[in-house]
């Protein structure tokens, strides 16, 4: 089986993908790091015909059901996130959350006399040359071409031809063919990362938490989106709990959910001790739930995979799921997550500049976890973690 394949994709094809679910984009949920110049840029460069790099998909692996029949696996985005948001944002009129959490548009206008583009700002807003917002040219039926292009030309004395012309090559832009690597479900976890760094010419490191984070999100039969917003969630609020009002506005379904009563408690603790990213949450939940050390394993599982039989098999995805999130569960607890860090203060640790490695931390939660799950005593939880809290400590 080959490793990889390259085609070519419309961009419209693309969006479809996103839409449906075909094509999983966590990246949609969290902050969009562009600039708006940058969806100015980009969308220039497509109506000038101009590359614009390629995309990279994984395909997860076929999982074989019960009754024998194989369900296709999704796609992941791996390469291309804040091109296709752009799109979305650009050409759907899709809401991307900006850097404080809140939902906002980016309309990007066209200048038909001079075939510039510009983030839509009141100054061109006041200005009636000037197509607002072009989203509502790439949505079929939403304008009447012929109308507009008759009452622009008699407004500003252009030719209507080349109104025309340059509307329709406004339009063409949803139908422009951009390259798409489509890694092969056979790679495995390391092999797509190694990929992915000599592919990119930045040299930017994918971690396998980024691989997981995507494998999860994309699953809606096990509420793979939850446990997404959960894990995010969490660890943004222990950092940044100015943006909970934001989040508590922009995500109302989620909010509403018993998973979200569950972490919020976390925006009111003013404690920096234990400051966990989702890297950090990923890796305790799973060793905690499966005894195993390596994401990469994660996403297997989260696949389906039968690491005896090598085969995918849909009751491993269920099983792999619960299991994940009964460990994130147990993670965001207040009395876990308070109780652990007293023992952290009892072994003389008050501040984290105190602990050079981060895994010294996480590790003493999973064995804080681990040994609650056993019914261990109390006490004699505190002096076993703070033991081995103390030595991780010594050995870094």
């Amino acid at each position: 089986m080959s490793n990889f394949e390259v085609n070519n994709v419309s961009i419209n094809t693309i969006l479809g993908y996103v839409k449906d679910g075909t094509i999983a984009i966590p990246e949609i949920q969290r902050p969009f790091v562009w600039d708006t110049t940058k969806v100015r840029d980009l969308i220039d460069s497509l109506y000038r015909g101009y590359p614009v790099g390629y995309i990279i998909t994984w395909k997860s692996p076929d999982v074989k059901l019960k009754d024998g029949r194989s369900s296709e696996g999704k796609q992941v985005l791996i390469d291309g996130q804040q091109r296709i948001t752009a799109l979305t944002a650009a050409l759907l009129g899709q809401e991307v959350l900006n850097s404080d959490y809140k939902k906002k548009r980016i309309k990007i206008a066209f200048n038909i006399k001079s075939e510039e583009f510009q983030t839509l700002n009141p100054a061109i807003e006041k200005q009636e040359d000037w197509i607002p917002d072009i989203s509502e040219f790439m949505k079929d039926g939403n304008v009447n071409t012929y109308k507009f292009t008759t009452d622009y030309s008699n407004q500003f004395k252009i030719d209507p031809n080349l109104v025309s012309d340059r509307i329709n090559k406004l339009m063409a832009i949803k139908n422009i063919l951009i390259g798409r690597i489509e890694l092969g479900s056979n790679l495995d976890i390391d092999t797509v990362t190694e990929i992915f760094v000599r592919i990119n010419s930045a040299g930017v490191v994918l971690s396998q938490a980024d691989f997981a984070m995507s494998k999860i999100s994309v699953n809606k039969k096990y509420e793979g989106n939850d446990v997404r917003k959960a894990i995010d969630y969490f660890c943004h609020f222990a950092k940044t709990p100015i943006d909970y009002e934001n989040i508590k506005n922009n995500d109302i379904e989620f909010c509403n959910k018993e998973i979200f009563n569950k972490i919020k408690w976390i925006k009111d603790k003013n404690d920096n001790l234990y400051l966990p990213s989702y890297t950090d949450m990923l890796r305790v939940a799973f060793t905690y739930k499966f005894k195993r050390g390596k994401l990469a394993d994660l996403v297997s599982l989260l696949s389906g995979r039968d690491f005896e039989t090598r085969e995918y098999k849909e009751e491993i995805v269920g099983d792999s799921f619960n299991k994940l999130y009964d460990g994130v569960r147990a993670f965001v607890n207040q009395s876990n997550f308070e109780r652990y860090l007293m023992i952290l203060k009892g072994a003389g640790i008050i501040d984290e500049s105190l602990v050079r490695s981060q895994n010294v931390m996480n590790f003493g939660y999973i064995v804080y976890l681990l040994l609650k799950e056993k019914n261990v005593k109390p006490n004699k939880i505190e002096r076993l973690v703070r033991k081995w809290v103390e030595i991780g400590r010594a050995s870094c």
